[in-house]
């Protein structure tokens, strides 16, 4: 095995961050250990379904407009250099934070057949941010 071959299969085995590939209907095709880890749901629980299985349903409708348009053009920002960072469902139901990028899986022709993302939970960050800009806020109030 050469080296570029060993580095991919380590990289798709890890468990400290979730990767997870989707086909251009949002369907999982893909789920490394860790996004088991991260999202709870083993492998075979997960492929097969649809990307609504770890989106609140708060947000699915926006996650398909987004999704389609990236199907549509093949481009997206979250790929480049954006990270995303939203909120992200687990198999007991609780909301964690999440930051992502995209990658866009094309065949020989170079069309584009899926989306492969890499994502970490960000939910302690985003809690500890969040109770300081509280803090922050209630620091700076006018006295009444």
């Amino acid at each position: 095995m050469d080296l570029a071959a060993a580095l991919a299969e380590a990289l798709l085995a890890a468990r400290s961050d979730a990767i997870i590939a989707a086909d251009r209907d949002g369907v999982i095709r893909f789920w490394n250990p860790g996004a088991e880890r991260l999202f709870g749901h083993s492998s075979d629980e997960a492929l097969g379904r649809s990307l609504d299985l770890i989106i609140p349903e708060r947000l699915r409708e926006r996650h398909w407009q987004g999704y389609g348009r990236v199907m549509a053009t093949g481009q997206s920002r979250y790929g480049e250099s954006d990270l995303l960072a939203v909120p992200a469902l687990r198999k007991d139901g609780t909301t964690i934070s999440v930051e992502f990028t995209i990658m866009p899986l094309r065949d020989e022709a170079g069309r584009l057949i899926a989306l492969a993302a890499l994502l970490r939970d960000v939910t302690k960050r985003f809690e500890e941010t969040r109770a300081l800009k509280r803090r922050l806020a209630e620091a700076t109030k006018p006295a009444t």
